[in-house]
């Protein structure tokens, strides 16, 4: 069979996509629909004294105050001293972010909408912004929820004993480091189109989502209406990176005015909204020592960890996530005995904190990889040396570090060697000594990371999260024409997914993909799901459908088994058929058997059917952790800053590859945008809060001009605690690029004594660097 696991199947949905057949939200035509648009806020932090509807257009426009009964959006969570903000629709009796939406403007058409929206007329009161985290925490900082006393949604502590570390260390490397605010800009943004359905008395909600089931929780509550009432149905999702799985204020309204009015209402967020308001994220500072012995032994690690995450907790992750996950995944991939952090989830006049691809761990990943580097340097050993020497062997797999994560399997020191082999580590010295002569730098940087995929209950009820993901369900049945139906509420939004449960179906039931129909994000249709988020979706859609499978296929071994009048255990399946040596009977039999000619079958005949319903997590519920080395080699100019990547190499280790073309895919679009972040993507405000990147001409995207050649390698060690092995690894490839690149950058400008500490590495702080060593050296002089 070739379209199981391990095949190179072309897409499923791509079809659809190529032939400008696929249906997002933007596409839905329905009878009698008005769009929407947004008064939103200019101002940062402001009290809103008064909204002025235009006259005779009142019923076209809704506040706040008309929404009495729409709840805010209430993140809670269970965690010493995290505060709780409530984050209206519509901006109740303040606004805290240029863009907050005030009020929501419907009308035939978007246009009309929109001079709808420019109508209206909102006095505001200015109040003194927060722009960014040392105002928000200075001595009587100006307060974005009074009630806190100060603008820290949670503090956390990892207290441990670094004495020992401090006494041995030979060496001791301090170091701060930033990374940039970025959006995320998925090809399509966020979209909602709203109705109230008479017939099923149901609100239906087509919105761009990841995860369609936790959205309906979330509108039902908001709303006040049963879960049953609610209906959502994610259609195809242009992208979505973690932007799309939290509840958004417009879906709230959208779905509000839509129920009052009797009207289909529709918003489809354009990009100046995305940039300036959708989401924020990645913004990180860094205070670290790291402590090390003579051989670039790293003995312990003591680290400060800021999060610049915005005015509001998005729902159902908090605000809290980002320094969660950066405090128990700094120390990566290395075997770190002493460990102790604090980390600040600060407040700020910015747009809430969004998970992004690779939650927390680009910043960790860059700030420690960094940290090796100058590791490194200190002790004069070649930095691929002092990673082998820390990072977790194959031997000691399973492996629990210093935070508690379980390392189930692999061998990082090995991968980080393939990686090294593979860019030809060895023959870039002589590389970059003949650039040199001709008065050329060139670089060579690593970065190692862990990829922490299909976490479980206890790591999301450890976070404190106000709902715990647990284990996924998938429907799997038989047809009436002997075709394959599979039923998943995850979803997929450009990650392959319906490809690959298809496949893993196929692995079971012998058949050809295109005999297998898949259905995902529709909550009338499938089973629950938390969704697509967290590299889940291939471990624990992946699992369910591979347990429906197989008992579907043990169900058909037994019907099949009646019709060839032999023993199940006598049977096989192959070729979308049940086999007894050289006779067999095909699917389409035993469908016709069962649902049409019942007589053919048993008196004594399992009623249960030919539609299978299986739930599945994983053995252990601490998550699966994949892990990668990227390499890169650059040149730098630095008489301008540019930077020109010559050659990047990844090699990863992700368990059982289901569809290597789709991995290739993941990897090398992880990748770019990693490189965006590691050179490029800066969301900038000014001293008033003010967004300074609100198009595309401000806010720089990594395009095919700036994007190398990538070369991937692979390992295959299978994790013994999933389905098939599989690992997730839909985050991966976005969590390295930074520290790699930037560690290459930092070893092209060796000679000048030049480091970056600091993303993206722009040309600008290039020159930055490289004048700040030179005026050291004068300095010194």
């Amino acid at each position: 069979m070739t379209t199981g696991i391990g095949a190179r199947v072309p897409r499923k949905e791509d079809a659809r996509h190529l032939k400008g057949k696929a249906q997002f939200v933007g596409d839905i035509k329905v009878a009698g629909c008005w769009e929407a648009a947004f008064v939103r806020s200019p101002l940062a932090h402001a009290r809103i004294r008064g909204i002025a509807k235009p006259a005779g257009r009142e019923a076209q426009v809704f506040t706040a105050e008309d929404m009495a009964d729409l709840r805010p959006i209430r993140c809670e969570s269970t965690l010493p001293s995290y505060k709780v903000s409530d984050y209206p629709a519509l901006a109740t009796g303040k606004v805290r972010f240029a863009g907050e939406c005030i009020a929501i403007c419907i009308a035939p058409t978007r246009a009309e909408a929109e001079d709808l929206a420019e109508a209206v007329a909102v006095d505001l009161d200015p109040l003194p912004p927060v722009p960014d985290i040392a105002t928000a925490l200075a001595g009587d900082p100006p307060l974005l929820h009074e009630d806190w006393g100060d603008n820290l949604f949670l503090t956390t502590r990892h207290d441990g004993d670094l004495d020992e570390a401090k006494a041995r260390a030979a060496v001791v490397i301090e170091r701060s480091y930033e990374t940039a605010r970025q959006a995320m800009n998925p090809m399509e943004g966020k979209g909602v189109l709203a109705q109230w359905d008479h017939r099923a008395e149901q609100l239906v909600v087509h919105t761009s989502t990841q995860v369609p089931h936790l959205i309906r929780t979330g509108l039902s509550e908001a709303l006040g209406l049963d879960q049953s009432d609610v209906r959502v149905i994610a259609p195809d999702v242009g992208g979505g990176f973690g932007y799309k799985c939290v509840l958004q204020p417009e879906e709230l309204s959208v779905a509000w005015v839509a129920r009052r009015t009797g009207r289909a209402i529709r918003w489809t967020e354009d990009r100046r909204e995305h940039l300036t308001a959708g989401a924020n994220t990645r913004q990180h500072s860094y205070k670290l020592t790291a402590y090390a012995d003579a051989e670039g032994r790293l003995l312990g690690l003591d680290a400060d960890i800021w999060v610049d995450v915005g005015a509001y907790s998005v729902w159902p992750f908090t605000a809290c996530l980002e320094a969660a996950q950066a405090g128990g995944n700094l120390p990566g991939p290395y075997d770190l005995g002493a460990y102790a952090c604090r980390t600040y989830s600060v407040a700020t006049n910015k747009p809430g904190f969004t998970p992004y691809r690779g939650v927390a761990r680009p910043g960790v990943c860059f700030a420690m990889e960094l940290t090796m580097d100058a590791i490194a340097r200190a002790v004069g050993k070649d930095p691929l040396e002092v990673r082998c020497l820390n990072l977790v062997p194959g031997a000691a797999m399973p492996f629990t570090n210093v935070t508690g994560k379980f390392y189930d399997s692999g061998d990082y020191p090995a991968g980080a060697r393939a990686a090294a082999k593979l860019i030809d580590a060895e023959g870039f010295r002589a590389r970059q000594e003949a650039a040199a002569a001709e008065g050329r730098y060139l670089g060579l940087g690593y970065a190692s990371f862990t990829e922490q995929s299909a976490h479980g209950t206890k790591v999301f009820a450890a976070w404190g999260l106000p709902l715990v993901p647990g284990y996924e369900q998938a429907m799997v049945k038989l047809a009436p024409s002997g075709a394959v139906e599979v039923r998943s509420g995850n979803h997929s939004f450009g990650q392959g997914l319906e490809t690959t449960i298809a496949q893993v179906a196929c692995d079971w039931l012998k058949l050809d993909i295109s005999r297998v129909k898949v259905t995902m994000g529709d909550t009338g249709l499938t089973p629950y799901s938390t969704g697509a988020y967290a590299s889940r979706g291939m471990v624990m859609a992946g699992g369910a459908v591979s347990k429906a499978a197989e008992e579907l296929a043990r169900r058909l071994r037994i019907h099949g088994a009646h019709l060839l009048q032999c023993a199940p255990e006598d049977t096989e399946i192959r070729d979308g058929a049940v086999w007894n040596g050289q006779a067999s009977v095909d699917f389409a039999a035993i469908a016709d058997a069962w649902y049409l000619h019942p007589d053919r079958l048993p008196e004594d005949v399992n009623t249960a059917g030919l539609e299978v319903t299986e739930g599945y997590k994983p053995e252990i519920d601490t998550g699966l952790f994949t892990y990668a080395t990227h390499a890169a080699i650059v040149e730098v100019d630095p008489e301008s800053g540019r930077t020109e990547i010559l050659d990047y190499v990844i090699f990863e280790d992700c368990g059982r590859r289901v569809n290597p073309m789709i991995l290739e895919g993941q990897s090398y679009g992880g990748a770019a945008q990693g490189i965006g972040s590691a050179l490029f993507e800066e969301t900038l405000y000014d001293a008033s809060a003010q967004p300074l990147t609100s198009t595309l001409a401000d806010y720089i995207l990594p395009g095919p001009a700036e994007l190398p050649g990538f070369r991937l390698g692979h390992a295959e060690t299978l994790s013994p605690y999933s389905r098939h092995g599989i690992k997730g690894v839909g985050e991966g490839a976005a969590i390295a690029p930074a520290g790699a690149i930037v560690n290459a950058i930092n070893n092209a400008l060796a000679p000048l004594g030049a480091e970056l500490t600091r993303i993206p590495a722009t040309p600008h702080r290039v020159l930055d660097a490289i004048l700040d060593a030179r005026a050291a050296r004068e300095a010194a002089e």
